[in-house]
Order: C-alpha cells, then structure tokens, then sequence
C-alpha cells in the first residue's frame, strides 16, 4: 500500500499518522497490497471549488473521494468540525480519512440506509485502527 500526501496548505499535518491510520484502514478493507491513494490536503476554497465541479454543490465539504484513489480533506473543514465535536484535530483527519477509503471501498452515504451502514463500518474500522 502505497499513500502520497501533498499538503496545498500552510497547516501542518501529521503524515507518519495519516499513513498508518490508511494502511490499517486499507488493509482492514482488504485492499490489494499495491493499492495507491492519493491524500491531498487542500483550504476552502479549492474544496468548495471541487465540490461544485464534481458534485454540482457550491458549498465547502470535509472530504471528497474519486474513483481513481484520490481523497481530498479540507483542513479548515477538519478543524471546526473537530471543536464542534469536541474532539481532536487528529481524531478528526483520521475520521475523514477513513470516511474516504470507505467511499474508495464502494460505500456510499447517499441514502439513510447507506449512511447507517457506512457509519457503523467506519465506527468498527475506527476501533480497530486507533
């Protein structure tokens, strides 16, 4: 498993941690050992950019995930919703991080019933990788 982080921002991430939480995520998920994920970690504006572009929604979001294994985490995005859960920043990525490899995996939030099952996989992967 293979995992490039290009940080677009001036915040600093954690990506030795970053790294571990997506082979543990992959590798639960039964990925395939030559898998290759791309983490970009971008601001506001390039997020909201994207998520208009690819989702028809002009709005700022906390991660988007392509096909191709490309994820994208908005770092302002991680930060707020982290002090509004009351948790911490690095709980917050490795959440969002795991929340894209579920996507990458084929599981989708779309639905209730979807975002139920997601939730509860993404809770079980959480327990077993941090």
């Amino acid at each position: 498993m293979k995992l490039e982080i290009n940080n677009l921002t001036k915040g600093k991430v954690d990506k030795k941690f970053l790294e571990r939480v997506a082979k543990k995520s992959l590798n639960f998920l039964n990925f395939e050992e030559k898998t290759e994920v791309g983490l970009v970690i971008v601001g506001e504006a390039r997020m909201r950019n994207l998520n208009k572009k690819y989702r028809g929604k002009n709005r700022v979001t906390d991660v988007l995930a392509f096909d191709y294994g490309e994820l994208f985490i908005c770092l302002p995005q991680a930060k707020k919703q982290a002090k509004r859960l009351g948790h911490s920043f690095e709980q917050e990525l490795a959440t969002l991080l795991i929340h894209g490899i579920l996507h990458l995996a084929g599981y989708s939030d779309k639905t209730k019933e979807d975002y139920n099952k997601m939730a509860k996989k993404q809770e079980e992967i959480w327990r077993k990788v941090i």
